[in-house]
């Protein structure tokens, strides 16, 4: 019997020990195979000697006999590092890992006392991650699950990657680590010298060099991912405004400008004066594009510094005003 035939007959009597009942066409479903496949399995599984019981007729289900219960539930290697990833199914599958991630869930529920396995579907159905923005969806990554892997096995890359300006530069990689952020996948990746931060999707082409790297000791991917984040937040918005806010105002900022606007409100903003207003230092881009950040905000937000910004607001503002009167 071959591995795959193997894992599959351990499946589906998980499946039976876990749902108690199900029909040949709902095994198939889930196990991706056709229902003539299930009725081969099953007769496998009875000559084997697991007591499974099918009723007869068209709408017939099977399921185990006498509350049988199979101790097969260890994890395979690759299982359990899949489970680190249970809570993001769609990451999970974009790795490759999808099939992988539900026969280790499956084998941990089947693990489970009754009253947790009961706990554990409560929670699921209660909770649920769903990583994209609302203005952003999962972005196509092809070389996704390549770059997985190289990261998993320590393996030197030469990659084709587009620059923010849409130009093409090739560079060789230590595959450091994956991240995940509002549904963009980054790779952190040490290209000869310092550690550096790639966006996956930018990857046109990619070749295994057949090179092993040796990891720094040093480097720890969510303390190298935060500091990269806050020095990016940095660059992103390297200026600041002085702004009075309407109550509104104050609501909109955690929308318009995000979590490092939100962060910059509960440390700058001062208490409402007797009008509800407040000011506050809320951080900008610089340029043209600062403008666009503010004008979002309606007449809920007065720019009061610097003064070329607030100029610059004043004037679009006129502008529109003459455009619409």
């Amino acid at each position: 019997m071959g591995d795959m035939r193997a894992s599959r007959l351990l499946s589906l009597v998980l499946l039976l020990q876990n749902r108690g009942r199900m029909t040949a066409q709902a095994l198939a479903d889930e196990l991706e195979v056709s229902v003539r496949t299930i009725y081969r399995d099953m007769d496998a599984l009875s000559a084997a000697g697991v007591p499974v019981y099918a009723d007869r007729g068209r709408t017939g289900a099977y399921q185990l006999v006498g509350g049988y219960r199979t101790r097969l539930t260890g994890l395979s290697e690759e299982e359990a590092q899949a489970l680190a990833l249970a809570g993001l199914p769609a990451a999970a599958a974009e790795l490759g890992l999808g099939t992988v991630l539900a026969a280790a869930q499956l084998k941990l529920s089947a693990a489970l006392p009754d009253e947790l396995r009961r706990r554990a579907g409560e929670l699921a159905e209660r909770f649920h991650v769903d990583v994209p923005g609302w203005h952003r969806d999962l972005e196509r990554v092809p070389a996704l699950a390549e770059i997985a892997d190289a990261v998993w096995h320590a393996r030197r890359l030469r990659v084709r990657y587009r620059r923010w300006d849409d130009t093409a530069v090739e560079r060789d990689l230590d595959a450091l680590g994956l991240v995940l952020k509002a549904g963009v996948w980054y790779l952190a990746a040490r290209c000869g010298g310092p550690v550096r931060t790639y966006r996956v999707s930018r990857v046109d082409a990619l070749t295994d060099l057949g090179e092993s790297f040796d990891r720094p000791e040093d480097f720890v991917l969510a303390e190298y991912w935060r500091a990269w984040s806050e020095g990016f937040e940095k660059r992103l918005y390297p200026d600041t405004a002085l702004v009075r806010l309407s109550p509104l105002g104050r609501d909109l900022v955690p929308f318009f400008l995000g979590a490092v606007g939100a962060r910059a409100l509960r440390e700058t903003a001062t208490g409402p004066g007797p009008d509800g207003w407040s000011t506050a230092e809320l951080p900008v881009e610089r340029g043209a594009p600062a403008l666009g950040q503010l004008l979002r905000f309606g007449a809920e937000l007065e720019v009061l510094a610097p003064p070329e910004l607030r100029s610059r607001v004043s004037e679009v503002v006129s502008r529109m005003g003459e455009r619409y009167g």
